[in-house]
């Protein structure tokens, strides 16, 4: 029974969708306590975008919709600072031929060009033909994507993904 409750009522947006969003605050765990407060919130959406989340729910193995609304969040939280230029951190993993040695010493030449945000790289052999790279960077996204374009524009490079996180 919440009679005793504040409930908080917000309608907020996010991407193209609206929600509302419904708060009751959980007074049963303690100030101490590492349990996080779960709010519970309907949404509505129309039937084809429930099947792309569903489907989405599927294809990543998610538990529940829930799970992936809150991953969803989450990450287009963290894109939203990555166009703020906060402090961020992540890797660039790109996938190359070892066959072309001028990729490796364009890298490694790139990444002492960089080096205020590299915090270390990590070499692997794929196969005989395919080689793969991974460098840890931590700085702001700005520098940090601009070290990513440059290093998947490397002439030799199959692919490349830049991944980021927040820090804090």
């Amino acid at each position: 029974m919440i009679s005793d409750q504040r409930m908080i009522i917000r309608q907020f947006l996010f991407g193209k969708f609206y929600f509302n969003y419904i708060f009751v605050p959980d007074n049963t765990n303690s100030k101490n306590s590492n349990i996080m407060s779960v709010s519970r919130f309907g949404v509505s959406l129309e039937e084809e975008l429930l099947t792309a989340l569903d489907s989405y729910v599927t294809e990543n193995n998610f538990s529940n919709r829930s799970q992936a609304i809150r991953y969803l969040i989450e990450k287009n939280l963290v894109e939203q600072k990555w166009k703020c230029d906060n402090l961020v951190a992540g890797a660039i993993v790109m996938v190359y031929s070892s066959q072309k040695p001028e990729i490796r010493n364009r890298s490694a030449e790139l990444q002492l060009m960089y080096r205020d945000v590299v915090i270390g790289v990590q070499q692997f052999n794929l196969s005989e033909q395919n080689g793969m790279e991974i460098i840890a960077v931590k700085g702001a996204s700005r520098r940090l994507t601009e070290l990513s374009d440059k290093m998947i524009g490397i002439k030799g490079i199959q692919h490349g993904k830049l991944i980021m996180s927040k820090t804090e």
